[in-house]
């Protein structure tokens, strides 16, 4: 009798040791393939999202000018960092006045600019640290410093909402030049007219007595020809960049600066958040202490200029002594108390520690 195909048993074969060599290569290779697989499935959305950017920049000082150079500088550093996934085209005119700066980089009419904080009195108050007399004699050690300061404490206020801040910066110290007569000592300003940015130096300004009318350095050559002004409070750059080599005749050097001016380069909000992440981890590099020290190197190469064009036309220097000096500081007084009370109005923990912090840092780098 033939036993049926369904009550057969057959009997498991033992596995032979080239059986179990094979398994024991395939296993491990398997895995490996398959968490190769995985990874590559993940970053198929990484690399899908790291479309081309392109950022309208716009500059409302001329593309000679040492800012407009370091934001066409830092736009090439950022090409480069991102093999050309974000690229910047520079707009063929100003957006905007300077006022009005960043509210046009926030409402998408460019992308990326920079602007002073004193150009909207009253509205970024806490900036005014960095305004403040004799911050230090050049300007990438005064940025460093203030970005340093920004990023640890005055960032989180949060006062350039809709706005990415890739930097903040300072320009050169600001000084006393006119076109009438030398200024050594607050009575030689009685009677003279400054143009200022606005912010703290226009403040200073009234402290040291003087007059002062609140306009853009754009504007410098125009104001002094036409006779509205007699003089500006400015870093020696502008001797060189506006051209006032003809029309300032007097300046008076302030050792550390009677002021200085608090810029930000700021990029608009919803474009950065248009970058994929790999390349925004590329342009936090270049931002930062990195920005603030291309813009300030750059305004230290400019200062250096105008001094040298000043010498060449005869424009007559005159240091400020002691006196001079004691007089500033003790006009100046009240407007790092206001200062402080602002701030603390604000929500800055401990302004007092902040400023101090400011000042050492600036000291250090000096």
């Amino acid at each position: 009798m033939r036993p049926s195909a369904m009550s057969v048993v057959l009997p498991s074969a033992a596995p032979s040791a080239t059986a179990r060599a094979i398994a024991r290569v395939a296993s491990p290779l398997a895995a490996t393939c398959l968490a190769w697989l995985v990874a590559i499935t993940a970053a198929w959305p990484l690399a899908a999202s790291a479309q081309p950017v392109t950022l309208q920049t716009s500059s409302w000082l001329p593309a000679s000018h040492p800012l407009s150079q370091s934001q066409a500088k830092w736009c090439q550093e950022v090409e480069r960092a991102t093999s050309l996934r974000v690229r910047c085209s520079p707009l063929p005119r100003p957006v905007s006045p300077p006022p009005g700066t960043f509210d046009a980089v926030r409402d998408g009419l460019a992308d990326l600019s920079f602007s002073v904080h004193g150009y909207t009195p009253g509205r970024y108050p806490i900036t005014q640290i960095a305004e403040l007399p004799f911050a230090g004699d050049t300007a990438e050690a005064a940025s460093l410093a203030y970005q340093r300061i920004f990023a640890r404490h005055l960032a989180a206020l949060n006062d350039h909402r809709g706005l990415k801040v890739i930097a903040v910066f300072t320009h050169g110290p600001g000084q006393i030049c006119n076109a009438r007569r030398p200024v050594a000592s607050l009575a030689d300003m009685a009677g003279l007219r400054f143009r200022v940015d606005g912010g703290t130096v226009s403040d200073i300004g009234k402290a040291i007595g003087a007059t002062v009318v609140m306009k853009p350095a754009s504007e410098t050559l125009e104001l002094l020809a036409s006779g509205a002004i007699d003089g500006t409070f400015s870093p020696a750059e502008s001797i060189s960049s506006l051209r006032l080599e003809k029309a300032i005749h007097h300046c008076t050097i302030v050792p550390g600066g009677l002021y200085n001016t608090s810029f930000a380069f700021v990029m608009n909000q919803a474009v950065w958040e248009r970058i994929s992440k790999t390349d925004q981890a590329a342009i936090e590099r270049l931002s930062g202490e990195h920005a603030a020290m291309l813009f300030g190197r750059a305004w230290d190469q400019a200062d250096r200029r105008g001094v040298a064009l000043m010498q060449a036309n005869g424009v007559h220097t005159t240091l400020a002594g002691k006196a001079f000096v004691d007089e500033i500081r003790a006009r100046a007084a009240p407007l790092e108390h206001k200062w402080i009370v602002d701030a603390k109005a604000r929500g800055l923990p401990d302004p007092e520690q902040v400023l101090r912090e400011f000042r050492a840092e600036a000291a250090r780098l000096r």
